[in-house]
């Protein structure tokens, strides 16, 4: 069976992630295919929205494929390019789509989920949802384009999120504005029934159907976010979390004591940088340069290991330190690809 199902509904393009034992995770036939679909799609009068959910299982789409990229990033990485190249040219095309897509993000949406899932002008939470960008976790940093979502969050809450991996449920989504409405999940199969049957309705199908959110808890942590993770440099946040004493700073402080330094300077980095970008394209050309190096360093492979294939959630980080982390690696990291290996848009 395919891993994505892709069909048309009377006038609805309609996209359905089916790798329900990896939790819907994309790999790079996948990508192909919606890529495919949206092309062929956007030149189609028939065709008046597309839809994006999970066909069956638990949560939308938990990422991407990483114990693939983890096993090329060890060797010459030449897959894990294509995959990024790739899924970053799907999240464009999604940013840039003419016609309106609803993307359902029930149950855990995650990386390469979030990346699928904010571009669209419809975003549905609901009290399934689970969202984070837990890369730094694992080596990596919060890519599919989160270093535009996130750094235009309100306050330093991207910041807080990009460096924790800190889960959000559905009612965080709807507050932050990364979701623009909360359903019930008992809703879903009528209003997607209902989207079907009037493309042309959107708007007044979701709304019919939304209950209002429960309150956000993220905004009651709105005052030591943005106190204590002020700072674009990963120390002056670590001394800031130390200094607070307090239970909420000490406990992000040894969330954080578990995280890659490497990936956590490559994520603010990001963020600072992905506040100012000109365009959505320009954020994927970069994101893509980080990627084809981050990929290949000590701390993406190790902590895939560490967290994924052993499971022994003890990863060796190298450096192990946010001292240690040269400022001249990560410059390195950052600069542009060579004409001919950069991304470009589909």
């Amino acid at each position: 069976m395919s891993d994505v199902l892709i069909e048309v509904v009377g006038r609805v393009g309609r996209v359905r992630l089916n790798r329900p034992k990896a939790i819907h995770a994309l790999n790079t036939g996948m990508c192909e295919a919606m890529l495919a679909a949206l092309d062929a799609w956007a030149v189609d009068p028939a065709i008046e929205a597309v839809m994006i959910d999970h066909a069956e299982g638990r949560g939308f789409c938990a990422g991407g494929d990483i114990r693939a990229l983890a096993e090329s990033g060890a060797g010459d990485g030449r897959a894990a390019r294509d995959f990024f190249h790739v899924e970053y040219r799907l999240n464009h095309r999604l940013f840039t789509y003419d016609k309106p897509i609803v993307a359902f993000m029930d149950g855990i949406t995650m990386g390469g989920g979030v990346g699928i899932s904010q571009p669209a002008a419809y975003r549905v939470a609901t009290e399934q949802t689970r969202y984070a960008m837990p890369e730094t976790g694992i080596g990596l940093f919060p890519d599919v384009g989160g270093g535009w979502y996130l750094s235009r969050l309100p306050g330093r809450i991207g910041q807080y999120l990009a460096l924790t991996g800190a889960r959000i449920d559905g009612a965080d989504c709807v507050a932050l504005g990364l979701a623009t409405h909360y359903l019930p999940a008992a809703a879903l199969d009528p209003v997607k029934a209902r989207i079907i049957a009037d493309p042309g309705a959107i708007e007044v199908a979701l709304v019919a159907h939304s209950v209002p959110a429960p309150q956000a808890a993220i905004l009651a942590l709105r005052e030591p976010i943005d106190r204590l993770f002020a700072a674009d440099d990963l120390e002056a946040v670590l001394a800031a979390l130390e200094a607070d004493g307090g239970d909420w700073a000490t406990a992000q402080r040894a969330v954080l004591a578990a995280k890659s330094p490497q990936a956590m300077k490559v994520s603010l980095r990001l963020l600072r940088e992905g506040a100012a970008m000109p365009d959505f394209a320009s954020e994927m050309r970069q994101e893509y340069a980080v990627a084809s190096r981050v990929v290949q360093r000590h701390d993406f492979v190790e902590g895939v290991r560490a967290l994924i294939v052993d499971k022994d959630n003890a990863p060796r980080w190298d450096p192990p330190t946010a001292e240690q982390v040269d400022e001249a690696l990560i410059a390195g990291i950052f600069a542009p690809l060579p004409v001919g290996e950069a991304w470009t848009p589909a």
